[in-house]
């Protein structure tokens, strides 16, 4: 009999890093916006296998064979959980939501961008040039999905890892009028050009695929303006 494994804990689950908000600069070129967003939380990294496991074991949701195995393996515990249709990526977060103790959701699609292009609205994470050897991509050899933190070369100015290439991810942007939902990100699959900060791509909510997972986020509280003495 298997034996189950202990619920994650809320510090794994919690490791997120923080977005200020307020105007930035999102679009693909030529289609620029100004977009103004609320301070925000995003995970560091995505979700792994380790915490898909901790999730089906702790909520009883019953995964696929192919995604169970992943997430089974502990070769494989440190790489991004996949094979999760966008309903599932809710349940997750609502998981998560009880675990951490606050409203967890998925990161909107502004968010998402803002939180992998900076203040500056660079390109890519790491700045406007493209660098092979900063994320897992087609360009760089990649020919799967490699563990989350693999390259910390790769991360944004806020922190978080993992935002150009390796999985898809998931983001709760409303659905398009034939119900498609939207991925960010690339994937190991994609070239220089395809996990671009800007890219988003119009995805069946319905379909599972080993290339697509998700990434958690939740609402910060704005700083209050500091009042000062007359």
């Amino acid at each position: 009999m298997a034996i189950a494994p202990p619920p994650v804990t809320s510090a794994r689950l919690g490791d997120a890093v923080t977005v200020p908000g307020g105007v930035v600069t999102l679009g693909e070129p030529g289609e620029e916006r100004a977009v103004s967003l609320g301070p925000f939380a995003i995970g560091r990294y995505p979700l792994t296998n380790a915490q898909l496991r901790d999730f089906a074991w702790s909520t009883g949701h019953q995964l696929s064979a192919d995604v169970a195995a992943r997430a089974g393996a502990e070769v494989l515990s440190d790489h991004p959980a996949t094979g999760l249709t966008f309903a599932v990526a809710r349940e997750v977060c609502g998981w998560a939501s009880a675990v951490l103790g606050r409203p967890v959701r998925l990161p909107t699609g502004d968010e998402w961008e803002a939180a992998a292009r900076g203040a500056d609205g660079r390109a890519y994470p790491w700045g406007d040039v493209f660098d092979p050897g900063r994320c897992a991509c087609a360009d760089g050899g990649a020919w799967t999905a490699a563990p989350v933190g693999a390259h910390p070369g790769g991360a944004a100015a806020c922190g978080a890892e993992g935002l150009a290439g390796n999985v898809w991810e998931w983001v709760d942007d409303p659905p398009d009028e034939d119900g498609w939902r939207r991925v960010r990100g690339g994937c190991h699959l994609d070239t220089g050009w395809g996990v671009r900060a800007s890219r988003a791509l119009p995805a069946d909510p319905r379909r599972a695929t080993t290339t697509t997972g998700l990434r958690i986020a939740w609402d910060l509280e704005a700083p209050r303006p500091t009042r000062r003495s007359p």
